[in-house]
């Protein structure tokens, strides 16, 4: 996956306005698609890569990156309050998406 690829999806994995993606998925209490988790931490990885050589984030990404990160747990927790059965490792998910999240903010690519 090449940085743009990269970009591209974690953007439109937090837009809300896509019916598939990511948040919208955890916003209407259902489990994100087969794969989608797993392509999340791909794309976040090739952008902690990336960040190696640069020194700013653009600000849709940085966006984006905040809304996965925060959104997309309180739509868990939302979930869980509501007795939504969610996968299993969808906790673990979400904090490996945050934490990968947070240590791009931290520049600790």
């Amino acid at each position: 996956m090449d940085v743009q690829t990269a970009q591209q999806l974690l953007i439109s994995q937090a837009d809300l306005t896509v019916s598939e993606s990511f948040l919208t998925r955890l916003k209407q209490q259902q489990p994100p698609v087969p794969g989608q988790v797993t392509s999340v931490l791909l794309a976040l990885k090739v952008i902690t890569d990336n960040l190696k050589a640069v020194d700013h984030i653009d600000r849709s990404l940085a966006h984006a990156l905040h809304q996965l990160a925060y959104v997309g747990r309180q739509a868990y927790e939302q979930g869980k309050r509501a007795k939504v059965e969610w996968p299993p490792l969808l906790d673990a998910d979400i904090e490996r998406i945050a934490i990968a999240i947070a240590q791009i903010f931290k520049g600790e690519a």
